[in-house]
């Protein structure tokens, strides 16, 4: 079934491929709907839109699942329910194509509840308690997103119709409050602050979901619908926002993952901190540019979160960065691919992140940005690649940590073909389509200072990076010194907790003294069981009065003597 599913997502990958630069070179745009029914002058449409971008973040899309699918045969062999794991994949790969072709919110929402749907299945696919908290946690964040869409759905009815297409840059859009809507509905699906949480509790999944899930299609569905908002967006106060969040997140994200040991929340952090780099650029207004990122960033984090698996399935199912090293010299393919992914990820020069990245961060600097974006920009770029080098010293290059009985290979074939695959991407794919997005270079003029300082942040970064992690190894007790500053930024800002704990303790209390004073105190007292028991009392003495006994017969006519004595 891997071998089948990779063959036909490969197909569908290329055709897309052919259709988009098709469209890219003449220019076209086809769209399509179909009426279903008329509700008070406005027309419910099944749309489908075919464009450049549509069709080409499609074909990337099918690529990657195509490679992950095959990849799936060999990591989830052993597992006995790995039929039901496919179909679960490939639901979620059919979710994340209607939503990419469909301009129409009330179809959008069949994509987007889809992905959040099968999200959660696939994220409590190991059954035990930690997936399920993960589960929730990733399904009631999403819900957040899906209860905005619905009420972008309610109001947009005022338009005459949902077809956003038609309505993205114009006033009655931008008077009501569907770009609001639309951007928090983005941020839940995108995991920027504060809805970050889920991210990285949500690699309870299996590898091969994470390499797909949180590399190319669920985290990047909020971005791709705020690129097609982004008109309506540069018109309204949300863009301001979303550049402060979108910093706050990169650095908190590249912060968090030079204290995190997990290799695959690592990953995960690194994910949410380029998603904030997206998210930065398409606030400043560049749509094309963070479109750009959003493809090379789904080729090489694929990549990364694959080798990460490879790995894992190598030492044991250890996922502990201390528990590994020196694996350069037992696992050279995965070494090789996780070192491209990562420079890729850091932005050296001519692989994938290079070009969209580099030039994100002069693009930015170019722009009037306030200070605060400006260095948390510079200081998360550094981070980047410290938490790259801290990796690469932890697992492949440092000492040799695993058990003395430990087989690790590169003997999985049906995980290592994929692993090039993606490689041949991450080299060449930022080049490819920047020359085919971009077809006449973009004039930036930069003093000699800032035009160095990416490069300056990425080199200082990658040195503490490595070097700090040696003087580690001597000093090992240093970091209690500054323990609260540790927890707080090992920890996501406390982001996981207040997200739990936080918002569900004080609505608990509350429950339980509702339950305990209202539902099953006072207003049982004056509701149901005192009602009830009132009841019962009047219709025993309605019974003592039918009973014919000569004894209350007495007692009445006694009443009713005195009674009329009074009364005379």
């Amino acid at each position: 079934m891997n071998l089948s599913s990779m063959v036909f997502l490969l197909l569908v990958s290329i055709c897309s491929l052919i259709t988009s630069l098709n469209l890219l070179s003449s220019g076209c745009c086809y769209f399509m709907d179909w009426e279903l029914i008329s509700i008070n002058s406005a027309s419910v449409e099944m749309a489908l839109i075919i464009d450049w971008m549509s069709m080409m973040f499609m074909s990337f899309v099918c690529f990657i699942s195509s490679m992950v699918l095959f990849y799936s045969g060999g990591y989830m062999s052993g597992d006995y329910n790995i039929g039901r794991f496919m179909y679960l994949v490939l639901g979620f790969v059919l979710s994340m194509l209607l939503l990419i072709i469909s301009p129409n919110m009330i179809s959008i929402l069949l994509g987007w509840d889809g992905l959040g749907l099968v999200s959660y299945a696939l994220v409590i696919y190991y059954q035990n308690e930690k997936s399920a908290g993960a589960g929730m946690l990733t399904a009631l964040s999403n819900r957040v997103g899906d209860v905005a869409i619905l009420l972008s759905i309610s109001l947009m009815l005022s338009l005459g119709g949902w077809n956003f297409y038609f309505y993205v840059g114009e006033e009655s859009l931008n008077s009501s409050y569907v770009v609001f809507l639309v951007v928090l509905a983005a941020m839940t699906k995108s995991a920027q602050i504060p809805f970050s949480a889920w991210l990285p509790a949500a690699m309870a999944a299996p590898t091969p979901v994470s390499a797909l899930v949180h590399s190319s299609t669920l985290v990047t569905a909020g971005v791709y619908l705020l690129i097609r908002f982004h008109s309506s967006l540069m018109t309204s106060f949300a863009s301001t926002l979303l550049l402060l969040l979108g910093c706050l997140t990169m650095f908190m994200a590249g912060l968090g993952a030079n204290f995190e040991t997990d290799l695959k929340k690592i990953i995960a952090l690194s994910t949410l901190s380029q998603l904030g780099v997206m998210i930065t650029i398409l606030s400043l207004g560049w749509a094309t540019l963070a479109f750009f990122h959003l493809l090379t960033h789904a080729l090489f984090k694929a990549l990364l979160f694959m080798c990460a698996g490879s790995i894992i399935h190598s030492v044991g199912d250890y996922q502990d960065i201390r528990m590994m090293g020196g694996l350069v010299n037992f696992m050279p393919i995965s070494v090789v691919c996780i070192n491209l992914a990562n420079l890729a990820l850091c932005g050296f020069p001519f692989l994938a992140g290079f070009y969209s990245k580099d030039l994100i961060l002069e693009v930015a600097f170019l722009n009037p940005l306030n200070e605060i974006c400006f260095w948390l920009l510079a200081l998360a770029t550094g981070l980047t690649v410290c938490y790259s080098f801290r990796l690469v010293y932890y697992s492949l290059s440092g000492d040799y940590n695993l058990s003395s009985v430990s087989f690790v290979s590169d003997s999985e074939t049906l995980m290592t073909w994929p692993m090039l695959g993606l490689s041949i991407g991450a080299v060449v794919g930022g080049s490819a389509v920047s020359w085919l997005v971009f077809p006449s270079p973009t004039m930036i003029c930069l003093t000699l200072s800032m035009k160095l300082l990416a490069l300056v942040v990425s080199l200082v970064g990658g040195f503490i990076g490595y070097v700090l992690n040696l003087m580690v190894e001597n000093y090992k007790l240093n970091s209690l010194q500054f323990y609260p500053v540790v927890v707080f930024s090992g920890s996501m800002w406390f982001m996981p907790l207040l997200s739990t704990i936080g918002i569900s303790r004080g609505v608990l209390a509350g429950g339980f003294v509702y339950t305990q004073l209202g539902d099953g105190g006072w207003s049982e007292y004056y509701g149901g069981q005192g009602i009830y028991s009132t009841l019962m009392k009047s219709s025993g003495y309605l019974q003592a009065i039918q009973e014919n006994s000569i004894k209350t017969y007495l007692i009445i006519l006694l009443i009713w003597l005195v009674g009329l004595l009074l009364i005379i």
